[in-house]
């Protein structure tokens, strides 16, 4: 599956429902069906619709998940009645509906095409928040389906591009042309995080400024970078293909399943060292003093030490000049492990690209003196009241300059 640059060339239209126990539970219920709504002609209409291709999704913020293709069907079970009509959403016993439970989210999405995506995430999960702001629903949902058209003019921005990956939707590259002219420049070997960083930085195609605007540089570097990185991938990817895969005239699955996992590493890895990347120069750009990747107490090592790793190992200097700066570009449970990374500094900060974090986790960031940095572009998929106790960049760098000025 591939998207462009907005939503409606994902879904034509999406919603939200709370399961209750009969949908949910098969020990309650041999029905195997979402009760139909009102709303659910929306994405139906009022005809019979028999086996819709869907892909069912369960997820939850434990990076879990389980994919599995299979069907739905939409019916009027009273479709022959003369006054009464009852619609119906049956689908077959799957790995996801397995793992269902009474008042989790499920999230129905129709694509251009027809079919269909069903997600179903935990209730109250960071990850149910974030689907239910990237479709532009109500992120605890009634036992009601809620459901609206995707509105055509909706973008795909960097916090919705890093919700579609979490569900699986690879994205197609805009500029592609553009693209893979900058990439002949680097050649088929994958070069390292540095050097791409370096060269997302020398290229992208709109004027930034790290000392004007620090918060849109770093996500103009990263969003190029991103772009670069999947084209490259693309063609490595099918250069592995066409090279074929089979060994003594039988399918190589091992070697699939290798190359299979270095990709997926590959991902996973890279967005973190580009963030460190993009965030080291954006910090000297603006002359901040600062060391990057050194150990403090039992080898803990700390993203960002400002103003130096030396002033930190110095007690005789103020522990309130310090300042720690954690680097993840997404958080998921791991904030947690920041914690102990610089004993000498009480209040530290941690920055992420990851969107719509739930206030449960924010609240208790904030308890543990945990600050989070978060690129003001991706302020807008957290809640109003979290939105205030966010800082971005440019208040970082303020905050961590005035410390030692």
């Amino acid at each position: 599956m591939s998207t462009i640059g907005k939503l409606a060339s994902c879904f034509s239209a999406a919603g939200a429902k709370r399961l209750s126990s009969v949908e949910a539970n098969p020990q309650d219920s041999n029905q195997h069906e979402f009760h139909g709504t009102k709303a659910f002609k929306l994405l139906f209409g009022t005809d019979d619709k028999r086996n819709i291709p869907t892909t069912f999704i369960w997820l939850n913020d434990h990076n879990e998940g389980i994919a599995e293709q299979g069907f739905v069907s939409w019916y009027d079970s009273r479709r022959n009645h003369p006054t009464r009509s009852e619609f119906r959403l049956y689908y077959p016993s799957n790995a996801v509906s397995e793992l269902m439970q009474a008042d989790d989210i499920l999230f129905l999405a129709l694509r251009p095409n027809g079919d269909l995506l069903a997600v179903v995430t935990p209730a109250q999960s960071e990850i149910s928040t974030q689907v239910a702001w990237l479709l532009g629903l109500n992120s605890q949902p009634s036992l009601e389906f809620e459901a609206h058209k995707i509105e055509d003019g909706v973008s795909l921005d960097f916090a919705s591009r890093f919700i579609l990956d979490e569900l699986g939707l690879d994205l197609e590259i805009p500029e592609a042309d553009r693209i893979d002219d900058l990439l002949k420049k680097l050649g088929s070997t994958l070069p390292s995080t540095k050097v791409m960083s370096e060269f997302a930085r020398e290229t992208v195609f709109e004027q930034v400024s790290a000392i004007d605007d620090p918060d849109h540089a770093l996500m103009a570097w990263l969003d190029h970078e991103e772009k670069l990185f999947r084209r490259h991938e693309h063609f490595r990817i099918a250069s592995f293909l066409s090279n074929g895969l089979i060994a003594n005239g039988k399918p190589d699955v091992d070697l699939f399943l290798k190359f299979s996992l270095s990709i997926q590493n590959s991902r996973k890895s890279r967005m973190g060292h580009a963030l460190e990347n993009h965030l080291e120069n954006i910090f000297l750009k603006n002359e901040l003093k600062f060391t990057r990747g050194h150990t403090t107490e039992r080898k803990n090592k700390p993203d960002f030490i400002f103003p130096s790793i030396d002033h930190y190992r110095d007690l005789n200097f103020p522990s309130s000049n310090l300042t720690m700066l954690a680097s993840k570009s997404t958080c998921k449970d791991r904030w947690r492990q920041v914690l102990s990374e610089a004993d000498r500094i009480s209040h530290k900060h941690l920055i992420t690209l990851e969107p719509s974090i739930s206030k449960s986790q924010t609240d208790e960031m904030a308890v543990k003196l945990l600050q989070l940095v978060v690129p003001r572009k991706i302020f807008s998929s957290y809640r109003n009241d979290q939105q205030g106790w966010l800082i971005d960049v440019g208040q970082f760098i303020n905050l961590a300059s005035s410390r030692v000025s």
